[in-house]
């Protein structure tokens, strides 16, 4: 060839150095060849697409299994792969040993392998032939060292013992791959297989034998020495009596390897071939390693099992299972999940319990930890609390004498006392009245017909097991026909780096969102705090641990309660709420101004809000300062002809009505009444036995009426005089209300 001429094609290259291309495509499994490729695998010298199966059948059943294993580690390594194989005759002869080399490349879309390369005949074939760096090659050693790392990467993944046998099924060791295998296990004095690939679904049966018997996975286990057997003459010779056991299977070649951990054998595990293996020690080592990982995988998956079989028990066992009747006019779902520490079950309770007097008993709690102590604590815990409920006691006995209870368990064990929080809810299924005490809780929630959720309120005392003398009130609300009670644990709060306040903001919005049934929202509910990230916010509190979940949701059913018209012309109420504001506990004041602006969340205007919560705070005050009783709020919004209404009204026990004054400049009272004149569209003074109520509507369709004084009833009453006021009254027509305004 001179200088400038010039080169010749690849084709006539390759033709010169005698070198065969191919390609090869593993989605459709062909296999294209040229002419010199197909003659150095023995077919005729012409271009050819052939199947993976033709050509599988021109190798080297070892070199086949080697091929595969390079071209995974190639790609993930992102080099060149390079192979020696063996091109066999059709009497399984060994004709020539060629090279391939290759730049093997994987395509996600498909899920499949493109390879295009190159085959070379090899005139001195020489095993272990070091390659260059930069290549992935069929080397003996360094396939063997790849191939222990993944295995034992896939066995310290796998999680249950069927998990560990199929990774072991399914691993492909350099050279010499199992086509059978079987894993033995030891019960009592007999052997066992626990599990096999490759063999008969029936084989199993025939294996369950004494140790004594003549067979080589017995003889491993009473010995813990390894036995390989290369032929059948010498498995038939060694073990006459037990041979025809594995005579049906049509091995060549098996592999017996005692399973040890800590010093102990507790099992076997055999690896049979169907092409004649030499066992050298280089097989051996490989073998003697996947034993050794084979068996500490078995032993930290049956750990597991048995940890799982024992929490799940334990769950089956503390956790209550609501019955198909539930609670008469009232449906129930409950869910716990043990998002803490390492056990199925942890601190955090519920149940649910019928008492004597014919109502119910819904408990929740948690426990402090998240450890066995707390789990055992649970248990003890909520069987005092059941056997106090079902003795007929009041929620706030039942709390006293749970706290004192826990406190003793304290005492005895002074090293690691533990506290628990608690919510004891006594529901009256007939009334639909709810009567609640409180340990250092959460406060339950209620989600209203019209998806509106309010926080409740309750009175408290201090986490049981603190204080053996500690008081817990209780509180009474009503639950309305169409309301959902919601209690839980601080862990559904709180879990995704939430507090308290986010937390509650998160569980409002799928509360109000929600549209499916009682059930379908218990899902949700945990799983927009407990399922994959992208189904949930992050709180501020990022690294917060996560804690047990546990939930209840009640909910009192709406048959005989439509919201039909009543006799007034008004509709049922859309929302409702009470709260009782004791005189040595003026803060809750502030509640009740809370609460308010959370029932009227969507009311269309804000000033009428402000107004609403100025004449709230006014009535409550001089409930407060003019009497030594309590004052008992009602707030509810209803809906009829012209739109909305709200309607305020609180009632107290003193005897002394209200009546309209004229303060002097420098009064500083006397102005309640009226500025409820001015804002309100009606309001009244009503006697209610011993006691009485005051009340006020505003109207949301309407503005607030002016400032003149009123005396235009239908029952010609003065408002202000302290009379009753049955009806709700609105501004005589024609008369132009005055703008939307507060009060300072």
């Amino acid at each position: 060839m001179r200088t400038g001429e010039p080169l010749p094609s690849m084709e006539e290259v390759l033709a010169l150095v005698d070198t065969g291309r191919w390609h090869w495509d593993t989605a459709a499994g062909l296999v294209t060849v040229d002419e010199v490729a197909a003659r150095l695998l023995g077919l005729p010298a012409e271009q050819a697409t052939l199947t993976e199966a033709q050509v599988r059948a021109r190798l080297h059943p070892v070199d086949w299994n080697e091929i595969t294993g390079v071209i995974r580690l190639a790609v993930a390594e992102g080099t060149l792969s390079e192979v020696r194989i063996r091109i066999m005759d059709d009497r399984g002869r060994i004709v020539r040993v060629v090279r391939s080399r290759s730049k093997p490349t994987f395509d996600p879309l498909r899920n499949a392998y493109l390879l295009t390369g190159t085959l070379q005949e090899v005139t001195d074939p020489v095993p272990c032939t070091s390659a260059d760096r930069g290549t992935v090659t069929g080397d003996w050693r360094r396939s063997r060292e790849a191939f222990l790392l993944d295995a034992g990467r896939a066995l310290a993944e796998a999680r249950s013992t069927q998990e560990v046998l199929r990774v072991v099924a399914n691993l492909s060791m350099p050279g010499f791959s199992p086509d059978g295998l079987a894993v033995f296990g030891v019960t009592g004095d007999r052997l066992t297989i626990i599990g096999h690939h490759g063999q008969e679904p029936a084989a199993e049966d025939a294996f369950y034998m004494p140790l004594d018997t003549p067979y080589p996975a017995a003889e491993v286990v009473r010995t813990g020495r390894a036995i390989y057997l290369s032929t059948p003459q010498q498995y038939r010779a060694r073990y006459p009596l037990t041979w025809p056991l594995a005579e049906r299977f049509g091995r060549s070649s098996w592999a017996f390897l005692p399973l040890i951990v800590s010093g102990r054998t507790m099992g076997t595990w055999m690896a049979a071939f169907v092409n004649p293996v030499a066992f050298t020690p280089d097989e051996r080592s490989v073998l003697t390693t996947v034993a050794r990982m084979l068996a500490q995988a078995l032993s930290r998956a049956g750990t597991a099992e048995s940890e799982r079989a024992l929490t799940d028990g334990l769950q089956r066992s503390m956790l209550p299972r609501l019955g198909p009747q539930r609670i008469p006019g009232m449906t129930l779902a409950a869910r716990y999940i043990p998002t803490g520490g390492g056990l199925q079950v942890g601190g955090d309770w519920y149940d649910v319990i019928p008492l004597p007097n014919g109502r119910f008993a819904l408990i929740i709690g948690d426990v402090q930890g998240h450890d066995v102590r707390a789990a055992g604590l649970m248990g003890q815990l909520r069987i005092a609390l059941r056997a106090y409920a079902s003795e007929g006691h009041r929620p706030d006995a039942v709390l006293s004498r749970a706290s004192r209870f826990l406190y003793g368990i304290n005492e005895v064990d002074p090293v690691d006392p533990r506290f628990a929080t608690c919510l004891y809810v006594e529901v009256d299924p007939v009334g639909g009245v709810l009567d609640v005490a409180r340990a250092g809780h959460p406060e339950p929630a209620v989600r209203m017909p019209d998806t509106t959720v309010l926080t409740r309120q309750t009175a408290g005392g201090l986490p049981l097991g603190i204080d053996p003398d500690a008081d817990y009130p209780t509180t009474r609300m009503p639950l309305e026909p169409g309301e959902t009670l919601l209690v839980c644990t601080d862990g559904l709060i709180e879990t995704g780096g939430h507090d308290l306040d986010t937390g509650w903001q998160r569980l409002r919005g799928i509360l109000e969102r929600h549209e499916g049934n009682l059930e379908e929202l218990a899902d949700a509910l945990v799983q927009a705090v407990h399922g994959p990230s992208s189904h949930h916010t992050t709180g501020p509190l990022i690294d917060r641990r996560e804690d047990d979940i546990a939930l209840l949701l009640l909910s009192r059913r709406t048959e005989g309660h439509g919201a039909g018209t009543g006799l007034d012309g008004v509709r049922a109420s859309l929302r409702r709420t009470m709260l009782t504001v004791e005189q040595a506990e003026p803060e809750r004041v502030a509640e009740a101004r809370r609460q308010l602006r959370e029932l009227l969340h969507d009311w269309c205007s804000t000033d009428q809000v402000d107004s609403a919560v100025l004449l709230l705070s006014e009535v409550l005050t001089n409930v407060l300062v003019h009497t030594d009783a309590a004052a008992l709020l009602e707030a509810e919004i209803t809906d009829g002809p012209r739109g909305r209404r709200m309607r305020i009204e609180v009632t107290d026990s003193g005897d002394d009505l209200p009546h309209r004054r004229t303060p002097g400049e420098l009064a500083s009272s006397g102005r309640g009444l009226l500025l409820i004149d001015l804002l309100a569209h009606a309001w009244g003074v009503a006697p209610r036995g011993k006691g009485k109520s005051i009340w006020f509507e505003l109207d949301e369709s309407e503005a607030p009426p002016d400032g003149t004084d009123r005396t235009d009833r239908a029952d010609g009453t003065d408002r202000a005089d302290g009379t009753d006021r049955t009806a709700p009254s609105r501004p005589p027509e024609g008369r132009k209300p005055a703008e939307s305004r507060a009060a300072p």
